[in-house]
């Protein structure tokens, strides 16, 4: 299994059972590909660097799993087609 760090970005003005909504599913589709999520870290409401969709500020989450190759393609799949997600970015950690 490979170390792998996502963060995404939700809309500012989500709810707060869509923002648990959208870590659940994160969190099943790793474990469902036999995953294991080492951190998961909020972050909160930031200012973002930039605007991104008439969005100055985002919601931020951290999560640090390792997994499978394929694990963080389902991953991103997921998260691109979430309406609520402004951004998202899976990167590989060399342990």
């Amino acid at each position: 299994m490979r170390n792998y760090e996502l963060i995404y970005i939700l809309k500012p003005n989500v709810e707060e059972d869509v923002k648990e909504a959208v870590l659940a599913k994160v969190k099943s589709v790793i474990e469902e590909g036999k995953g294991e999520i080492d951190k998961v870290d909020v972050w909160g409401n930031r200012k973002m660097a930039y605007e991104i969709e008439d969005f100055t500020d985002g919601y931020y989450v951290l999560v640090v799993f390792k997994a499978d190759i394929d694990v963080p393609k389902e991953v991103e799949r997921n998260l691109k087609i979430n309406d609520k997600v402004i951004r998202q970015m899976i990167v590989h950690v060399e342990a």
